[in-house]
């Protein structure tokens, strides 16, 4: 059975303007100064996973030209252009429903395009153990990295008892905290990161979708006819905006009664804030940078 990898790549960055712009956000950027972009260090993980994987990209419409220049080995079909953001939950659908049209059972692994690994032969041997764990049960498994600190600007997942190996039950997705409450978090131990990584066997995303987003399953069921012919633009530009806006998390997460987590110990990123790339590469980000993003972000709430 194949495994084929959904890299994210939609977001506009904003966090990091003037460096992330929406017209060229940070997941097309080399902000961890290693002579390749988020996207492109993202693909090379997993190459270094299993490089007989198939890859798709599900995007904006405007960045698809970005996205073939950046990453050329992967064919221009499996570039999925989104006529408009409507969150994780439908973009993750439209990858899943677009690999059912080419293959009717499929590893899966979706990642998001612009976190950062230092460790790639860490990140293999977490994603091969959580591979082996769906490919053999109705089980949605998520990546839990270990924290290093109280950090306000992740989401945490609450483990639950331990299953085989480094996945654990999940018992509770868990908010952006407060910094008391992070400090809770990591002095109790049994809390992670949420990477937003996520491992299934298509046959049970497509099960837990009907069950728990049936809008975004009926809108998905609509459009694939049009998979892989002329048409298919126009029923994407058509249909798509119709699904719920909503994330993946909110959608089948907190509701499913089969989520996993697999505990990682590796140093990750999301490279979401300038303290996080200057804690990266080890190089200071100019004020007026940062001055310019304070600029932005009171000019986006004075709206």
């Amino acid at each position: 059975m194949k495994t084929h990898v959904v890299i994210m790549a939609g977001g506009q960055g904003t966090r990091l303007f003037p460096l992330s712009t929406p017209e060229k956000p940070k997941q097309f950027l080399d902000l961890a100064d290693k002579g390749r972009t988020l996207i492109q260090l993202t693909y090379d993980r997993f190459l270094q996973l299993d490089p007989d994987s198939v890859f798709w990209v599900v995007t904006s419409a405007a960045y698809v030209p970005i996205v073939r220049d950046q990453l050329p080995d992967i064919p221009a079909g499996n570039i999925l252009a989104e006529p408009e953001p409507r969150n994780t939950a439908p973009c993750i659908a439209l990858a899943c429903w677009k690999i059912k049209s080419v293959e009717r059972s499929a590893n899966i692994i979706v990642t998001p395009s612009d976190a950062f690994v230092s460790r790639p032969d860490l990140y293999a041997i977490t994603l091969k153990e959580a591979l082996r764990f769906t490919s053999r049960r109705k089980a949605i498994v998520t990546v839990g990295i270990k924290p290093s600190e109280a950090h306000t600007g992740y989401g945490y997942i609450q483990l639950g008892p331990l299953v085989k190996g480094g996945v654990f039950k999940v018992a509770a997705f868990k908010e952006k905290p407060s910094r008391e409450v992070a400090e809770k978090y990591l002095a109790d131990g049994g809390y992670c990161w949420n990477a937003g990584i996520f491992v299934w066997n298509l046959r049970t995303i497509e099960k837990e979708l009907r069950i728990f987003a049936p809008g975004i399953a009926g809108v998905m069921d609509a459009i694939a006819p049009s998979f892989n012919t002329p048409g298919e633009e126009k029923a994407l530009g058509d249909l798509f905006p119709r699904c719920e806006k909503i994330s993946i998390d909110y959608a089948v997460m907190e509701k499913s009664p089969d989520v996993y987590t697999i505990r990682a110990d590796w140093p990750w990123s999301d490279l979401g804030s300038f303290a996080a790339i200057e804690a990266v590469t080890g190089k200071t980000i100019p004020q007026e940078v940062k001055d310019a993003q304070e600029a932005y972000q009171a000019a986006k709430k004075a709206k």
